[in-house]
């Protein structure tokens, strides 16, 4: 068996689905500020992801579904998916952002599972807390370590794609490491650059 691990915030989907949800408030350069130096290293991701959804209190759940059920996906990350499947690959998506949007693509893109963070909502609108398997910088390397074991996968079968330092973590355990128009950070541990829109790119490399 083969394992490939996807980031989808930039990756799967083109495009900050938290900066979407901010666009609504009026608050969207001030969390994707935010972001980026999170996505640079230059912020601990945990510290940014609290600071961030703390910015969305307040907002309607039902617009946060509506926007979650209609983000751009990444050209070729569908074909990508359907490809590396019939190669053998089991296909997850591990994301620092939301299920309410990782669960839906799932049936889209057609990953076989996925591991992200919730939105915490009460009355209708989100109370400004989060939680979930991808709240720190360290999460996605630990779940990849983990998934790891329980499907007796190895590092040379394992594949890993992101783009940005929170996705560091999953490299050290994998062989094949694509940094998709990345950050500088994750480029210098990437054993794949792919510096184009494009996800059917790094079917070359296979």
């Amino acid at each position: 068996m083969k394992l490939a691990v996807f980031d989808f915030d930039s990756t799967l989907m083109d495009g900050e689905t938290i900066d979407n949800f901010a666009e609504i408030l009026g608050l969207k350069e001030k969390v994707a500020s935010i972001t980026e130096m999170a996505m640079a290293g230059e912020l601990d991701f945990f510290e940014s992801l609290i600071m961030r959804v703390k910015l969305l209190e307040g907002l309607e759940e039902k617009k946060v579904i509506k926007i979650a059920h209609s983000l751009p996906y990444m050209k070729g990350a569908k074909e990508t998916i359907n490809e590396m499947k019939k190669m053998g690959y089991k296909v997850v998506c591990f994301s620092g952002g939301f299920r309410v949007a990782t669960n839906y693509a799932k049936n889209i893109l057609g990953y076989d599972a996925d591991f992200s963070n919730v939105l915490h909502a009460k009355n209708g609108r989100l109370t400004g807390l989060v939680g979930g398997d991808m709240m720190f910088n360290y999460s996605k390397g630990d779940m990849l370590d983990r998934l790891q074991n329980i499907l007796g996968v190895d590092r040379k079968n394992t594949f890993v794609c992101g783009d940005g330092a929170n996705d560091l973590s999953m490299f050290k355990y994998a062989d094949t490491r694509v940094a998709f128009c990345a950050k500088e950070v994750l480029k210098k541990e990437a054993s794949i650059e792919i510096n184009e829109k494009d996800l059917t790119k790094i079917l070359e490399h296979l």
